[in-house]
Formats: structure tokens, C-alpha cells, sequence
């Protein structure tokens, strides 16, 4: 009788224990952490919304999407997911996050989260003029027409809570370094590199502002990257050796600290909206300076082609071959890079920013 009772308080004791361990488990084995993820941008966060606009900013061909489900490419500027799959699938919502202008998407598609991320845009006007691509504030506009449509699929009620609740990410600037400022004197005549960094902080400013004034609460800013050292960059401006090009970084790491700076000003100026600048240039410039370390073999230049020029258009099946093994390597293409990095910082970016904004 005594083994009995010892048994039966053994058993109890356990599912107490079972039900605690239970409450610690991450809500999202449970259910999503948010509603939905709405993503603004260039071609990091683009999952296809390219595809069908008149540029040249495009990758919906092959070798794109080479390991991407059905090897399918897809207008993701990579050979599988992008950092926006990632961020759904861990935040529980769904694994990929499609593209808003997919006129393929359902309900369920919709309410969820979209990405309106257009390759080649930046928070300058007149890098999306050049590269005939959607604009951040045409990239507004669709927001507004999404809106519509999930309060029309939802009722006005829960719409209201799915954009209030929702992750908001804005992922764009490194075009503006790159593709703008640098190999143009459209923008170098006018402004030296400070003060074109001040030029993107107060764009960058305005556009979460009009985010926050369309009700979104939670808003994360990816800052721009340490792209000097992408292989495009270093085989324009690196010099014979190809080495990281100064110039691009610094204009870089002036915007990042800068609008740092600003936006802690936005959020004093709105109190209870969680407002975050997830910054990527140390771990990345990391990645590059020391692959190995993450399990990588080549950082200097892409898997596609030669790995130092080729992107978008140039990076095709019928001129360009492909690496061996692309688990080796950090870039996929000249200026992108692979599944395997954007996983990395993924959840380094989740352990460092993300949480802070569900």
C-alpha cells in the first residue's frame, strides 16, 4: 500500500512538473507570436514582387531558387529562403512570406503578412527612379490597398488587431550606397558622405512615421550592412586585391549610427510603440572577415558565375555556372547572400532584436 501511494504521488508529482516545463515551452509551438509579418524593402526581402515590372532588377530564373522547394525560382534574390521565411516561420506564422503583388495569394495568405519588398529600391527616390523599380512611398500605397483588403476578409475588429500587433520590418539602404551614391554623380556633386548619410536617416525617418501614423506598433529597421564587402563592391572599388571598399562602409556605419540616434527621437515623440534598429554590419562583416569560423570556405565572392559581378540578369543558367557545394560559401550571387548566411543572422537577429518587438 505504502509503494502504492509512493507511486501515485511519483505520478502526480510528474505532471505538475510536466504542465510547469510545459508553460516555459515558446508560445509559437503553440500558435504564432504575432498575427502577421509586413515587410518593406529591396531585393534581401524581395520574394518576388519583380517579377512582373519592367527591369532589370529580377530573378525569377534559374540558378535562383536552386534549392528552394521544387528547386523553383521564385524572384528571391537567392538560391532558397530569405531572411523574411526565416523571421515567419520562427515567429509560427507560416514558412514563407509570398510576395503582395502574387495575385495568387489567399485569404489566409493575406492576413498573415505580405512582403511589398521591391529589389533595387531605396530609401533615396531616386534609387528606385533609376532602377525602375517600387518605391518606398509606392510601396506605402500597396500597404494601404493590403489594408483594405484584409479589412474586407477580417471584419474592421480584427483587422484592426492583426495591424496593430503585427511585426513590421524595413530592410532597404544598401542600394542606396551601392547602385546610387557611389557610381553616379547624380548624388555625389550635391552631397559629401555625411551629409548624404543625414539625406537617408531623414527618409528613413519619414517612412516610420507614416508606418506609425498607419497604425503599426512594432517596428523593426534593419540597418545597412557592411556593403563594401560584398563581392561586387570589392571587385568595383577594392582595388587589385579586391578588399573591403572603405568609402561604402563608412557611408554605411554613418547611416546605422545616425539613425540610431533618431530613432530613439521617434519614440519619444510616440510613447508605447516599440521601435527597434537591428543592426547587421557587425555579425555579417564577421561572417566575411572570418567564414570559417561559421562553417563557410569563400566570402570574397558568390557562387554564381565567376562570383564577382554576376547578379540579377547576369547571374543565369545559360552563362553562368554554379559552385560545387553553395554550403561554402557566404555569398550566392555578386551582391546577395546564401540561405545558409541569411539563416545566421536570422537568429541572430531574433536573439538580439526580434524578441524585443513580440
Amino acid at each position: 500500500m505504502r509503494l502504492f501511494i509512493s507511486l501515485v504521488a511519483s505520478i502526480f508529482f510528474f505532471m505538475i512538473l510536466s504542465k510547469l516545463e510545459a508553460q516555459d515551452i515558446p508560445s509559437s509551438n503553440h500558435g504564432p507570436l504575432v498575427p502577421a509579418v509586413i515587410v518593406f524593402g529591396d531585393s534581401i526581402m524581395d520574394p518576388g514582387n519583380n517579377n512582373d515590372i519592367k527591369t532589370v532588377i529580377k530573378c525569377n530564373f534559374p540558378p535562383y531558387g536552386l534549392n528552394f522547394t521544387g528547386a523553383k525560382p521564385t524572384g528571391r534574390f537567392c538560391n532558397g529562403k530569405i531572411p523574411t521565411d526565416f523571421i515567419a516561420s520562427k515567429l509560427g506564422i507560416k514558412e514563407y512570406l509570398p510576395a503582395y503583388v502574387d495575385t495568387n495569394l489567399s485569404p489566409e495568405d493575406l492576413i498573415t503578412g505580405v512582403s511589398f519588398a521591391s529589389g533595387g529600391s531605396g530609401y533615396d527616390p531616386l534609387t528606385s527612379k533609376v532602377a525602375s523599380v517600387i518605391s518606398l512611398p509606392q510601396q506605402l500605397v500597396l500597404f494601404k490597398e493590403y489594408r483594405e483588403k484584409v479589412r474586407a476578409i477580417a471584419g474592421d475588429e480584427r483587422a484592426a488587431t492583426i495591424f496593430a500587433e503585427s511585426l513590421y520590418v524595413v530592410c532597404v539602404g544598401s542600394d542606396d550606397v551601392a547602385n546610387t551614391y557611389f557610381p553616379t554623380p547624380l548624388r555625389k556633386t550635391m552631397y559629401d558622405i555625411p551629409s548624404y548619410a543625414n539625406l537617408l536617416v531623414g527618409y528613413a525617418s519619414d517612412f516610420v512615421q507614416e508606418l506609425i501614423q498607419l497604425g503599426a506598433q512594432k517596428i523593426g529597421v534593419v540597418g545597412i550592412p557592411p556593403i563594401g564587402c560584398v563581392p561586387s563592391q570589392r571587385t568595383l572599388s577594392g582595388g587589385i586585391l579586391r578588399g573591403c571598399a572603405t568609402p561604402q562602409n563608412q557611408l554605411a556605419t554613418l547611416f546605422n549610427s545616425r539613425f540610431d540616434v533618431e530613432l530613439q527621437r521617434v519614440k519619444a515623440k510616440y510613447p508605447g510603440r516599440l521601435l527597434v534598429l537591428a543592426d547587421i554590419y557587425g555579425i555579417l562583416y564577421d561572417i566575411i572577415q572570418r567564414p570559417n569560423t561559421y562553417g563557410f570556405e569563400v566570402s570574397s565572392r558568390g557562387c554564381c558565375g565567376t562570383g564577382k559581378l554576376e547578379v540579377a540578369i547576369l547571374c543565369n543558367s545559360v552563362t553562368a555556372s554554379v559552385c560545387p557545394d553553395v554550403s561554402k560559401y557566404v555569398f550566392w550571387d555578386s551582391y546577395h547572400p546564401t540561405e545558409k548566411t541569411y539563416k545566421i543572422l536570422v537568429d541572430y537577429l531574433y536573439e538580439k532584436y526580434i524578441h524585443l518587438l513580440i
